[in-house]
């Protein structure tokens, strides 16, 4: 645990959730980011970048969700976004939205398949 005369942080202690974020709880991305967001880096980690921002950058070598950068990470997911949000601004990710479910067709049309292929 964390104390006034120095020692290790806990791990997901307010202080250090706080200091990664720069005291920040949301994002300024123009970019809507839920928890399916797919998120891909377009370039390597730059040197001196923040710790986690590292980690994220190298997470997203392959398209993985915002849930997923949590979990990998271990941070909650509202300071992933904000995190994801820096990365965003810099232009060291990229967002896209999950492909979507496919859709199955009309009932009409399969109910009209099933009759024509009964009169065959």
């Amino acid at each position: 645990m964390s104390h006034p005369g120095g020692g290790d942080w806990e791990e997901a202690s307010p202080e250090r959730l706080y200091v990664i974020t720069g005291g920040r709880s949301s994002t300024s991305a123009l970019v809507e980011l839920d928890l399916v967001t797919l998120i891909v880096a377009r370039s390597r980690p730059k040197p001196g970048m923040q710790p986690e921002h590292t980690a994220i950058i190298e997470l997203c070598q392959s398209p993985l969700s915002v849930a997923e950068v949590s979990a990998y990470t271990g941070l909650p997911v509202s300071v992933v976004t904000v995190l994801l949000g820096d990365l965003l601004a810099d232009n060291r990710v990229v967002a896209r939205a999950p492909v979507p479910p496919a859709r199955l067709p009309d009932r009409a049309l399969i109910e009209a398949v099933i009759d024509g292929l009964q009169k065959l």
